[in-house]
Order: C-alpha cells, then sequence, then structure tokens
C-alpha cells in the first residue's frame, strides 16, 4: 500500500534538520486557488452569496467518493491497530485538528469504546482547540515530539488540508521511525506529505469559495472522510448491530431509556422485558442483547462475548442463534 509514486525536491516536504520547523518549496495547493465562480461574490445579495456557496457544499460528496478505495485501506489499517491491542492516533492543525478532536471525543460515549483507542493530538494542544495559535502548525519538530509516544502497530493519521502542514509531517515521520502505519487525509491529490506515508485519502474538492479558507469545502470534505473512517472502523470492531449502536452502556437514567429502546428495536420485545434483562445485565447493551437473542443468561452471555473479541454477531453464532453469518 505505499505510495510508490517518486516526488521531486519541488513536490517534497522535507524538514531542513531534526526538531526544527520544516521548510518547504512552495507549491500552491488547489484550495488557495481563486474560485471562478464567486469572484463577484462581494457585490451579490444575501440570498445569492448562500446559493453560491452551498453549490460548492454540493460537490464535496462526489469529491470524498473518489477517495473511498483509499479510505477502505485506512478503516483496515485502523482495525488491524485495534485488534493488534495498539491505537489509532489523529493528528492535525486548526481546522483539521478540531475536525479531528471532535470525532475522537465522540466515539467513546457513542460506542462504549476506551478514549485509549482513538486519540487526537491538535497543534498547540487543548488550548489551540478554541483559539488559533499562530505558527504552530509549521513546526516541524512540535509533531515529531507528539507522536513520540505512539506504539508499534499504531495507525497515525495525518490531516491537512493542503497536504504539506510541516506538524503533520513531522508527526508522520516520528510514526514511521516507530513502526506505525501512517494515513494522510488531505484535500490536494498532489500532497507533497503524501510521498512518506502508506496511504493518502487525496480528496480533489478544487478551489475555495473564499480562496483559501480551508475551513470550508476542504473541512467539510475531512469532516466526510473521519466519519465515515470511524463509523467504519467500529462497524468492523463489532461496535453496533445492524445500525444498533449496542456499545452503549445505561449509565444515567436517560442513557438507560435510549439502551431499552434500542434492545426493543433489534429484539422486537416489548420496553419491559429489555429493561429487565438489561438490568440483570448490569447495563451493558451487548451483553442484555446477546441475553435476549439468545435465551441465555447474562454469564453465558458474558462469557460468548468475550470469545468473540465483543462483535455481537459472532457471540450470537457461538451460541446457535441462526442468521448472523
Amino acid at each position: 500500500m505505499r505510495n510508490g509514486r517518486n516526488h521531486t525536491r519541488e513536490e517534497a516536504f522535507l524538514p531542513p534538520s531534526r526538531g526544527r520547523a520544516g521548510e518547504a518549496v512552495i507549491v500552491r495547493a488547489p484550495t488557495e486557488d481563486r474560485n471562478p465562480d464567486t469572484h463577484d461574490i462581494d457585490r451579490l445579495p444575501t440570498l445569492e452569496i448562500l446559493r453560491r456557496i452551498n453549490a460548492e457544499d454540493a460537490t464535496v460528496p462526489a469529491a470524498v467518493g473518489e477517495a473511498l478505495t483509499e479510505l477502505a485501506q485506512a478503516v483496515e489499517m485502523g482495525v488491524a491497530a485495534l485488534e493488534g491491542g495498539a491505537a489509532i492516533h489523529y493528528f492535525g492543525a486548526g481546522t483539521s485538528g478540531r475536525i479531528a478532536a471532535q470525532d475522537a471525543a465522540e466515539l467513546p460515549p457513542t460506542y462504549g469504546v476506551p478514549p485509549e483507542w482513538v486519540v487526537a493530538h491538535h497543534a498547540g494542544g487543548a488550548a489551540s482547540l478554541a483559539q488559533a495559535v499562530e505558527g504552530i502548525e509549521d513546526d516541524w519538530g512540535t509533531g515529531r515530539a507528539d507522536a513520540a509516544d505512539v506504539a508499534p502497530g499504531s495507525l497515525v493519521v495525518g490531516l491537512t488540508a493542503s497536504g504539506r502542514t510541516p506538524y503533520v509531517g513531522g508527526a508522520l515521520e516520528t510514526a514511521r521511525e516507530r513502526s506505525a502505519s501512517t494515513v494522510l487525509i488531505s484535500a490536494n491529490p498532489r500532497a507533497p506529505l503524501a510521498a512518506g506515508v502508506d496511504v493518502h485519502v487525496g480528496m480533489d474538492t478544487g478551489a475555495e469559495v473564499i480562496a483559501g479558507s480551508t475551513r470550508m469545502k476542504a473541512g467539510t470534505a475531512q469532516k466526510l472522510a473521519l466519519n465515515a473512517f470511524s463509523t467504519a472502523v467500529m462497524v468492523r470492531m463489532g461496535r453496533t448491530y445492524s445500525n444498533l449502536m449496542v456499545g452503549v452502556d445505561a449509565g444515567n437514567g436517560k442513557l438507560r431509556g435510549r439502551v431499552v429502546t434500542i434492545l426493543s428495536q433489534a429484539t422486537g420485545l416489548d420496553e419491559d422485558a429489555c429493561a429487565r434483562s438489561l438490568s440483570e445485565s448490569g447495563g451493558d447493551t451487548r451483553v442484555a442483547l446477546i441475553s435476549l437473542l439468545a435465551g441465555v443468561g447474562p454469564a453465558a452471555a458474558v462469557g460468548a462475548l468475550a470469545g468473540a473479541r465483543g462483535r455481537v454477531r459472532e457471540a450470537l453464532a457461538d451460541l446457535g442463534v441462526p442468521g448472523q453469518v
């Protein structure tokens, strides 16, 4: 899967020395071009401004769709990392880093996974999530330092609209040195950093409505790609049953009601029966679901789930419930 394309010095983005900010031959990213359809945007009435923006936004899903083969490779690498006991790490700056932080933060409550499974690293740390810190993304050495604890076998995903952000480049460089798999997600099919990663998810979103404002189409594309990536990883890791979230644990009254609804939808049983099973299962949605569908007690469900690496369908198949393969 290594990107085997040869890059010249003009296409490469290399650090001049270890621990210092990266330098680049300036190669303009497509997002920095002027969009011919919005040259007159500052002369338009409000509704027409919004129509132009909306028309450009409508092109983004197709750009993501063109990169699904590479995104699927990234998903398989993420599953392999988690199954091997390692983690998935996101590295980004600015809009890309904030999207990554949001994605990682939402996975534990949505799928009931440990926060250590997917970890986001943002240039400048937590403070820069709320307020931009100028220049921090240009530090190759900081990216290297932030990736210093990445374990071998992990997957490191670098996110950068231009495909040349030094902070991301430094993190990817250290990840390779530490025997981690590497993915670059960018809005630049000719991203300079693509030469050094296993998979490049390069989405051609083109010129922005406002030249260089990558919080717009490029950011939307990264949001779509990362949502799809992490959701597919969670599905492949067995954190859903059908299209239902079964990793959610009933930790409070609101969640308990939600879980009872999920169990009722999955089994077709009334909510009273589902609530009793959930209580007997200690609030564990997957244990309750297996108990209900297989007609076994919580202890047997726990054992089957452990033997199936946490995957509900595999556990049900092992218990002889038909239609699970």
